[in-house]
Parts: structure tokens; C-alpha cells; sequence
């Protein structure tokens, strides 16, 4: 009989934007998974945990210290599920979640689309290492900032009129300011000189806090990023002029979709994105690790336009037998998430689930019942749980999980 319920060992990597030490969420959770070989140190720093079967950071069976896609293989029929690999047409884990630790900006980005993202795979392969889109959703696990799409048009128009903004808009002028427009100034704004991008950030904070209108919050954010980065990372530009700047609380969820512009900026999240890798980067890191201006402006979408439509709310979840569960519901097929949330003493069911799911303890203590096995459950547990297999929690402390799954 095959185990569908299994714990898992995972890893963190080291980007430099990652918080330090036991600072790092991402790493303590790491570190607290029992009998693991990750050893923390003080003086990394540890930006994400990987679960799943990606093979840059790959999960691994704790009481065997098999590679998880190993074991999916072997199984793949009670593991994935004839549905999902049908659905898939393979029968890896079609998503990646992740907890990131951010100490400071993240590389302003975007995740190709499909049809680029093949295409780029096939010509540098070693940068894009798969074939695959990458939409995501970030559920806040505390107070998290983050720069996400678009601001509305009219806004974006409106702050390029101070002074110092107005190179960057188009020299022959439409009659109304659109999203072509908009693509202009955030070219021309990625592809200023160093020389450009100092003068206008230094000329932008000896204005007046009220010239900024809604976004008061400008002229105090540009020395923040300079000293994270540098006074000439264009990246400051485009994030503080064009971009939404979002503060959100625990719970709170954000959506990107694929070819999505967006920086994360600080705090403590879980990710979770269809499985992929690629990335195109142009700011928030040094000049030699941007890709194209050109190729990134090509692919930019322009959807959200407004902090409200880069917002995600969570839902009821029907299955959820206590009411303890929320669903965060992305509009893709390759994933949703579940949060479960137990106060001491209580308990939760969760109903089959019709395809393959991760779930990480991030808070608290108690238990996990399934598939006939009672497990302990305590911070940075994790486990993999196969389709068709109801879930019990019972806490002792306050536990709060998190589950990432597919149907």
C-alpha cells in the first residue's frame, strides 16, 4: 500500500535580499523541520524555502531521504492522480510554494508568459530552465509591502507633470495619456543614464510632500531604495512613479499575473506560483544582472491598474468542516491556497481534495490526521498529502497552516 501522507525536508537559498540569520522565517522554518541537515547561519542572509519537486531546490521524504519526484514517479497514479497528470500531460507537481524572508527590494521583474517563456527556454536554457509560465499569488504573513502593477493611468499622468518627470514622457503627445504611453515612460525611465536617475530622485525629494498628491509617500521612500540599492537603479523610478505601492497586513493576499511587473519589498510571506523559474529582471540589482529593456517592455501587461485589482480576497472553503479554513482561489488552473487558522484546543477537517497538496505549520503544535496515521505537527513541519485523503488538524497551541493544491 503506498503512503499518501509524507513529511518532508526542504532548503533555503541565499539571495542577497533575504533577512539575515534567525531573522529569516524562511530559514527558522527550515531549520525546526525535525532531522534535518539544514544548518543555519547567523551571518547569511536566507530569502526563500522551496517545497516541492523543482529541481533548482528540490523537497525530500523525511524517513527516507528520497528526492520527492522519485517517489512521485513511482507512484504517480495514487500520488498525483490520473486527472492531474491528464490535466498536466506530465505528472510532476504543477506548483511551487515557497516562504520568503525580505530584508530589502526584490529585482523589479516580471515572469514570461507561456509562449515566451518556451522561447527563451529553448535559446538559453541555463538562464530559463523551463518551458512555463509563472503567475503567483503572495499571502501575507505579517505586515508585507510590495510594489504590484500599475497605478490608474490618470495618476501615473498626473505625477509626470512635477518638473522633474516630464523627460519621460513621450515627445509627440497623444491626446489622451494610455497604456502605449505608459510602456514609453517605463522604457525610458529603465534605459536613463545613471546620471539621469540620480538627478531626478535627488531633484524629487527637495519637493514639497504635498506636490506628490495621493502618493505622499514618494519623496521619503527614494532615499529608503537608494540605500538598499543605489540612487541611480532605475528600478526607483518606475516602482515609485508608475507602480502600486501596497501595505498589506497577515492574511492579506496579492495576485501577479503572468508578464505582471512587480517588486516585493519588505516581510515575512508564503508565495506560491505555477512551476516555474523564469524571470526577467531590470532593477533593484546591479546593472549586469538586468535583462533587456526592450524584450521586458514587450511582454508588459497592464492588468492591475489600481491596488484593488491586485488584491486577492480570501473565500469560504466548502470543505472546511469547522469553518477554520480560508481558500485564496487565483484565476489559473495550476494551483489555490488554503489557510488554516486553530486557536488552542481546536480542531479542523478538511474534505478530500482532488489532487496532490503541500502544507506547512508556520505557528503552534497539535496533530494531523490521515490516511489512518496520527502525525505530529509543529513549526516548519511539512507534508506532502496525495488526492482523495481527508485531513484532520487538532491543535494543542494556536497552529496556523498553510496549503498549497491542485484539482
Amino acid at each position: 500500500m503506498v503512503e499518501k501522507v509524507l513529511q518532508l525536508k526542504c532548503n533555503c537559498n541565499e539571495y542577497g535580499w533575504g533577512k539575515q540569520g534567525r531573522k529569516s522565517l524562511a530559514a527558522t522554518l527550515c531549520e525546526k523541520t525535525p532531522g534535518t541537515d539544514f544548518k543555519l547561519d547567523e551571518n547569511t542572509t536566507y530569502a526563500e524555502m522551496w517545497m516541492g519537486t523543482y529541481p533548482d531546490l528540490p523537497s525530500y521524504v523525511l524517513s527516507t531521504g528520497e528526492d520527492l519526484q522519485d517517489v512521485l514517479d513511482k507512484h504517480p497514479d495514487e500520488l498525483i492522480g490520473k486527472n492531474i497528470a491528464n490535466k498536466f500531460g506530465h505528472t510532476k507537481l504543477p506548483f511551487l510554494p515557497k516562504v520568503l524572508s525580505i530584508a530589502k527590494a526584490l529585482p523589479l521583474q516580471l515572469h514570461p508568459n507561456k509562449d515566451l517563456a518556451s522561447k527563451l527556454h529553448v535559446k538559453s536554457p541555463n538562464q530559463f530552465t523551463d518551458p512555463n509560465h509563472k503567475p503567483e499569488i503572495a499571502l501575507a504573513l505579517g505586515d508585507f509591502e510590495a510594489f504590484c502593477g500599475f497605478k490608474p493611468l490618470k495618476d501615473i499622468e498626473r505625477l509626470l507633470q512635477l518638473e522633474p518627470l516630464k523627460q519621460f514622457l513621450p515627445q509627440v503627445k497623444k491626446p489622451d495619456f494610455d497604456d502605449q504611453s505608459l510602456k514609453h515612460v517605463v522604457s525610458t525611465m529603465l534605459k536613463a543614464s545613471e546620471e539621469t536617475v540620480r538627478e531626478t530622485n535627488d531633484a524629487l525629494t527637495k519637493l514639497p510632500k504635498d506636490a506628490f498628491g495621493e502618493d505622499k509617500y514618494i519623496p521619503g521612500m527614494i532615499p529608503r531604495l537608494s540605500e538598499q540599492y543605489d540612487k541611480a537603479d532605475n528600478g526607483t523610478l518606475v516602482a515609485l512613479v508608475t507602480m502600486n505601492y501596497l501595505q498589506l497586513k497577515e492574511g492579506d493576499s496579492i495576485y501577479i499575473p503572468a508578464d505582471g511587473i512587480h517588486a516585493y519589498l519588505s516581510g515575512d510571506i508564503i508565495e506560491c506560483m505555477a512551476r516555474s523559474n523564469n524571470v526577467l529582471n531590470t532593477g533593484f540589482c546591479p546593472r549586469a544582472d538586468r535583462d533587456s529593456v526592450d524584450l521586458f517592455c514587450s511582454v508588459l501587461t497592464f492588468t492591475p491598474h489600481h491596488v484593488k485589482e491586485a488584491i486577492l480576497p480570501s473565500q469560504k472553503f466548502n470543505r472546511s468542516k469547522k469553518g477554520k479554513t480560508k481558500l485564496y482561489a487565483p484565476p489559473l488552473a495550476e494551483f489555490s491556497m488554503l489557510a488554516t487558522t486553530l486557536g488552542d484546543g481546536e480542531s479542523e477537517t478538511i474534505g478530500k481534495l482532488g489532487g496532490p497538496s503541500i502544507m506547512i505549520v508556520t505557528e503552534g503544535e497539535g496533530t494531523l490526521t490521515a490516511d489512518g496515521k496520527e502525525h505530529d505537527l509543529s513549526e516548519g513541519y511539512i507534508f506532502f498529502v496525495g488526492p482523495d485523503v481527508e485531513v484532520e488538524f487538532n491543535a494543542t497551541k494556536q497552529i496556523k497552516a498553510f496549503t498549497a493544491f491542485v484539482e
